[in-house]
């Protein structure tokens, strides 16, 4: 036991540990090092955050996908998934009402649906920018080019969302098809970085043959990766996948690794995902209570929310649902927290 609060110390110190010092805070876990982890993380959060909470408007534009990741409710090979794709109009309304409800910050995610050309993006880009240039755009349309990445950098989006899902190699292959390979999405990464992104990672906790030691590598590679940006959430089965029948990953586990990335990087913008809200009713709270800052709410048209089935019972409703941003600050206030209406960059240097 001494051994893992000494960890945590030195966590908090140097922001840093050896691959095998992560693997040791995992696997030797206990109710009372969790609590201090979770403190430790609270305390480097509000050191530079203080009580704000950070709220994205989420626009999933299309659930239709040229790859076929074996975990992934919208694989291209999934027959049953109904497919919709958001012309460029329909997601400048997205924004247009998402401004009035409050969010400074839009979210455009799907899957790589090579509709989406710079030569469609570019221009919606642009037109978002001009039209509320108190606000971010975000990014997380998959791998591109780096000419594209620059080209929509250039646009005017301000972050990007690029999971590594895994760094160790082998467990990288067993989740995706031959024809995607991990060193083609960190040489992404480090294109985004080099564009001027904000730009962020993250992994599945709980996926498929995924080990302890997978994780500690995970987490030291987002050490000295060093994102301004880190989601990570539960691993959720769909049932037309052939993982359908593995189990979840844990709420506990994630709220825990959320706690070290925290320590790790004080100043990193960490959500408390929509899986973890999934897993665990009140898995949104637990997140940020765990040193989590950011919640993305789902701005998409309510006609095509069930239809981003990247994940079993994927929440949308409710708290989860832009239009329940009241509620969603009522909640935050009983834990002692407030949502902050602005952009909500990375505060710091990087």
């Amino acid at each position: 036991m001494n051994k893992i609060i000494e960890l945590i110390d030195k966590l908090s110190v140097s922001h840093s540990l050896s691959v095998e010092e992560y693997a040791y805070l995992i696997e030797n876990r206990t109710e009372e090092a969790m609590l201090y982890l979770k403190m430790k993380a609270v305390e480097a959060q509000k050191s530079v955050y203080g009580d704000s909470v950070y709220v994205r408007g989420l626009i999933e534009i299309s659930n239709v996908c040229k790859n076929n990741c074996l975990y992934c409710g919208i694989r291209a090979e999934n027959n049953n998934c109904q497919r919709y794709r958001l012309s460029p109009e329909d997601i400048f309304s997205c924004c247009e009402a998402g401004y009035e409800i409050g969010f400074r910050t839009f979210v455009l995610q799907g899957g790589e649906d090579g509709f989406y050309t710079d030569e469609v993006l570019v221009p919606l880009i642009k037109r978002i920018k001009a039209s509320y240039p108190d606000c971010a755009v975000t990014l997380s349309l998959g791998e591109r080019t780096k000419d594209s990445y620059q080209a929509l950098y250039k646009a005017g989006a301000d972050r990007y969302l690029l999971r590594h899902e895994a760094v160790n190699a082998e467990l990288y292959s067993k989740l995706h098809p031959d024809n995607m390979s991990l060193r083609n999405r960190l040489q992404c990464l480090n294109d985004l970085k080099e564009i001027g992104y904000q730009v962020g990672c993250g992994f599945m906790v709980g996926a498929p043959f995924q080990s302890v030691q997978h994780i500690a590598e995970d987490l030291k590679f987002i050490e000295e990766f060093k994102p301004h940006m880190c989601g990570i959430g539960p691993f959720i089965p769909h049932k037309d996948t052939i993982f359908n029948k593995d189990n979840k990953g844990s709420a506990e586990l994630t709220c825990y690794l959320l706690s070290i990335i925290r320590i790790m990087n004080p100043r990193i913008l960490l959500p408390a995902t929509t899986a973890l809200g999934t897993v665990d009713a009140d898995g949104r709270e637990q997140g940020i209570l765990s040193g989590a800052n950011v919640i993305m709410p789902n701005l998409s048209p309510a006609s095509v929310r069930k239809k981003y089935d990247i994940y079993d019972n994927k929440l949308s409703s409710g708290a989860e649902s832009a239009e329940k941003l009241d509620e969603l600050k009522i909640r935050m206030n009983k834990i002692g927290y407030k949502i902050e209406i602005t952009r909500g960059d990375a505060k710091g240097e990087y």
